[in-house]
């Protein structure tokens, strides 16, 4: 008989994971052919997400939701964008670390720097335009911040990361919190992307529209798009918006709601 199982963290939080058979069914996600494999995309909540391949599985921004994180297996790398707490929290980690003993984190500078000794042990610190690889995945840390002049203190220029993953020849973007920069309207060879649209904190989905019609991904996922006082995007505006050859994919970001 499978019970739950409780982890303390660090802090002392207890963190409760359900068994298997709480669940009816197996989280919603979307396979993507590629060269070296299928991938597949397990949308968690918000900014969360699963990428799972040969390769291994990588947690993107975990933020709670161990349950559904461990339906679909124990990730082999957690990748972290940015300090804000709808991206980084250390209770999520530390429990998925006592589930997966071999996980390892990829992070930007400023959540390096937040890091309790035994995780900073097992991270890999990454500034913008860094590189490095983990197994199979090669993983390429892209600037994210703001741009507009009211909303710079959200995420100044040279602090936060999104990154570009390619598994084989199969390159996923993830734009973390952003605008639309140059550098994300430069990036080239995209086959499937993780954009941000909410207010007050990235753009406005008419934005991120526009920088996606620019890069060309063949795949584009709308996510992070709950906002602040009004400042919510609809992800099938955005999608509307698109030019022809790019398709617009949707997940289940908002589980409950």
């Amino acid at each position: 008989m499978q019970t739950r199982r409780t982890f303390l963290t660090s802090a002392g939080a207890a963190i409760t994971v359900l068994p298997f058979a709480a669940y009816a069914a197996r989280l919603e996600h979307q396979t993507f052919d590629s060269p070296g494999g299928d991938v597949s995309i397990y949308p968690i909540d918000h900014a969360s997400f699963l990428i799972d391949s040969t390769a291994g599985l990588i947690a993107v921004d975990p933020v709670g939701h161990v349950d559904r994180i461990e339906q679909v297996g124990m990730p082999t790398t957690i990748l972290i964008t940015h300090e804000h707490g709808d991206h980084f929290d250390l209770d999520t980690i530390q429990a998925l670390i006592a589930l997966s003993p071999d996980a390892h984190l990829v992070v930007n500078p400023a959540v390096m720097d937040m890091l309790p000794d035994d995780l900073a042990a097992r991270s890999t610190s990454m500034a913008n335009g860094d590189a490095t690889t983990r197994g199979a995945y090669e993983i390429e840390a892209i600037p994210a911040y703001n741009i507009t002049e009211e909303r710079l203190k959200f995420h100044p220029k040279g602090r936060d990361n999104g990154y570009v993953i390619t598994h084989g020849d199969f390159r996923i973007y993830v734009s973390g919190d952003t605008e639309d920069t140059p550098e994300m309207r430069a990036l080239q060879d995209i086959d499937l992307a993780f954009v941000c649209m909410n207010l007050p904190f990235t753009m406005e989905s008419d934005a991120a529209a526009s920088a996606v019609a620019e890069f060309a991904p063949t795949y584009v996922y709308p996510y992070h798009y709950r906002g602040r006082d009004g400042g919510t995007q609809d992800p099938a505006e955005f999608a509307a918006a698109l030019p022809d050859g790019i398709a617009a994919k949707f997940g289940a970001w908002y589980p409950g709601a």
